[in-house]
This record gives structure tokens, C-alpha cells and sequence, in this order.
């Protein structure tokens, strides 16, 4: 079963250790980078990871607005609380391995290289379709 653990810039419950990333210190930077990049490398070695990136704050919303005219944009920053800072993709065997993964990521260093404790949204693939009642 495949599971998305979301991180967010904003818009989860608050974290213990809530100083943003741009007034960490390099070296803080570096260890929460290298905290990602080792668990994921410990996951590839277990067949758990599947992929992972992190993301910027910019970015925009866009639109269908009819044929023959231009996407409908808004932005140029997303308007909303729940701005994703990064991902990452796990297939794994059960919603509980998800689930314990997802809290180890939650300890990642942060400000003072204390643990971040942040919240991760966990989010199953959909593996079908919805059935639809009529």
C-alpha cells in the first residue's frame, strides 16, 4: 500500500520545536537535510521509499477557463493554509508502518537541533475507484 506523508509550511497543528528554516543556522539547515536524506536511504534499503521532494513556498493556483482561452491563475503564492513544503511517497505493508514512519520523520532536527516534533498529514493512494450509488 502506497501512503503519502505531507509536510507542511503552514496550516497543521503547530510544532514543539516552531522556529521557521530561514532563522535556523546553516548547520541546522544541513542536519535537518541530511535527517531527510538518511531516512530515505534507509527506507530504499528496506523497498519502503518511493520517492520524496521538497518544495517552495511560491506558487499558484490555475484554472480551466473554457476552450480557446487563457488558464485563470491565482497567485503568484498559493492562498492557502495548508501550503505543502515537501513530500514523500512509502510503500508499505500497513497503515501502522505508515503510520510509525511517519512520526520517525516527524523527529527530525530543527532550530537548536532539537527535534521539530512537527505533524505529517498521512495520506493512503487511492487503489480504485470510488464506487458510486445511485
Amino acid at each position: 500500500m502506497k501512503y503519502l506523508l505531507l509536510k507542511h509550511y503552514r496550516g497543521a497543528p503547530t510544532p514543539v520545536n516552531d522556529v521557521p528554516m530561514d532563522q535556523w543556522m546553516p548547520d541546522e539547515v544541513d542536519a535537518h537535510i541530511k535527517y531527510m536524506n538518511d531516512f530515505a536511504a534507509r527506507l530504499e534499503e528496506t523497498g519502503e521509499f518511493v520517492d520524496g521532494q521538497a518544495l517552495a513556498p511560491e506558487g499558484a493556483f490555475v484554472r480551466y477557463d473554457g476552450e480557446g482561452r487563457p488558464p485563470v491563475t491565482d497567485g503568484p503564492f498559493a492562498e492557502t493554509k495548508d501550503l505543502i513544503a515537501g513530500w514523500m511517497v512509502i510503500d508499505v505493508e500497513s497503515w501502522d508502518r505508515a503510520v510509525e514512519l511517519a512520526g520517525e520523520l516527524s523527529a527530525a532536527p530543527g532550530k537548536g537541533g532539537e527535534p521539530i516534533h512537527e505533524w505529517l498529514e498521512v495520506r493512503p493512494f487511492l487503489t480504485e475507484a470510488p464506487t458510486v450509488a445511485e
